[in-house]
C-alpha cells in the first residue's frame, strides 16, 4: 500500500456516486482508511444516522475502511491509532486551505478529478439526479403514490398500469389473497387482519429498495381499518395496530378512485357495498381525512383516470412536490 493511514471526509448530504468512486480509490491506496462524516447541524442536513448507514452500506465489504463521526483532528487520530499520512479530496475541495487540509497539514494531499456532482444541487431535485444516487441512498428519495377507493374501482389495474408506464414497481393489495384463506372474507380470523397490516408495511419497506423514483401502492392500513369495522364491527387490538402504522405512513400523492365505473362481481366483493357504493366510498374518505391525509379524486372512465394519474405523477417526479400529508 502507498499510505499507512488515509482520511476521506465529507458531509455525505446526501452521498452520491462521486463519493463512492473516491472511497474505492482511496481504500485501494491505504492500509487503513478513515471515512469522517461531519455533522454541522444545518437545516438542510440529513440525520447523521442515515448518512452513516449510507456510507456503511458502501464500505462494509472493505476490511481496511472504518467510519468516524465528527471533525476533531485529535479524535480522528485517536480513533485511527496512527498519524494521518494521506488526505483524499474531491476536485471541488482540493484547495490547500480546505476544511480537512487545515486540520492535517502534514498529510499528503491526494486530489481526485472533479466528479461534476454536488450534494447541494442533488438535494434541490434528487429525482433529476437519480443516476448519481447510490443504491443505498435511493429508497430515501423514492416518491410514494397510494391508490385507494371502494371495491371494484380499478385500484389494482391502475397501480400496475402506472408502474409499467413509469418503469418502476408496485405494491399489490396484501389483503385480498389473505382474505381467501377461508374462501370468503366473512370468515376471516383476527390473526388474518394482523397479518395483512404487518405484511403490507414490511413489503412496502422491501419494495422501496427496488423502486425507480416512484412506488405505487394499492391500498394501505386505513383501508384495512375500514374493513375491520365493516366486517368485524370493530377489533380493538388490530385497530390499534392500524392506527400505529397509519401514524408511520407518509405519502407524496394519494389518488382516490370514485365509484363511477361498473361494479364487477368476482365472488369476494360485497353485495352490500355494491348496493350503496357512494356511502362506503365516503366512509373511506372520512377515515383518511380524520388521519390528516389529503387526496385527489379521480373519476370518469378508465382512460380518463389513467391520463389524470399520469399527469399528477409526472408533475410529482418532475419537480418538487408537496407531501399528501404534512409533517
Amino acid at each position: 500500500m502507498r499510505y499507512k493511514c488515509g482520511l476521506y471526509g465529507g458531509n455525505f448530504n446526501p452521498m452520491h456516486v462521486g463519493h463512492v468512486q473516491s472511497i474505492i480509490q482511496a481504500a485501494n491506496q491505504c492500509e487503513q482508511l478513515i471515512i469522517a462524516i461531519r455533522s454541522g447541524g444545518g437545516k438542510s442536513e440529513l440525520d447523521l444516522r442515515l448518512r452513516y448507514r449510507w456510507v456503511y452500506q458502501v464500505i462494509q465489504h472493505l476490511d481496511n475502511v472504518r467510519i468516524f463521526t465528527g471533525d476533531s483532528a485529535q479524535k480522528i487520530r485517536d480513533f485511527a491509532g496512527a498519524e494521518i499520512d494521506a488526505l483524499f479530496c474531491g476536485g471541488d475541495l482540493a484547495e490547500d486551505d480546505s476544511f480537512w487540509a487545515k486540520r492535517f497539514p502534514d498529510a499528503e494531499l491526494c486530489i481526485f478529478p472533479p466528479a461534476k456532482l454536488n450534494s447541494a444541487e442533488i438535494r434541490k431535485n434528487p429525482l433529476a439526479h437519480w443516476d448519481a444516487l447510490p443504491t443505498a441512498v435511493r429508497p430515501y428519495y423514492v416518491k410514494k403514490v397510494l391508490i385507494i377507493g371502494g371495491e371494484s374501482t380499478g385500484k389494482s389495474t391502475l397501480s400496475i398500469n402506472l408502474a409499467n408506464y413509469f418503469c418502476t414497481n408496485f405494491l399489490e393489495e396484501v389483503g385480498r389473497p389473505l382474505s381467501e384463506r377461508s374462501g370468503t372474507s366473512l370468515m376471516m380470523l383476527p390473526a388474518d387482519y394482523t397479518d395483512i397490516l404487518l405484511q403490507h408495511k414490511n413489503r412496502e419497506i422491501e419494495a422501496l429498495e427496488r423502486s425507480n423514483r416512484v412506488l405505487f401502492e394499492d391500498t394501505d392500513c386505513l383501508v384495512t381499518l375500514f374493513y375491520l369495522d365493516f366486517l368485524e364491527g370493530g377489533d380493538k387490538p388490530n385497530e390499534q395496530l392500524a392506527d400505529a402504522i397509519a401514524h408511520l405512513n407518509r405519502y407524496d400523492l394519494i389518488l382516490f378512485l370514485e365509484p363511477d365505473v361498473a361494479f364487477v362481481k368476482d365472488g369476494l366483493r360485497s353485495d352490500i357495498i355494491a348496493a350503496d357504493r357512494e356511502t362506503y366510498s365516503r366512509q373511506i374518505k372520512e377515515i383518511y381525512t380524520r388521519y390528516g391525509f389529503s387526496f385527489v379524486s379521480l373519476s370518469g372512465d378508465y382512460q380518463a383516470r389513467f391520463e389524470k394519474a399520469v399527469e399528477l405523477v409526472s408533475k410529482l417526479i418532475g419537480e418538487k412536490g408537496e407531501s399528501a400529508r404534512g409533517s
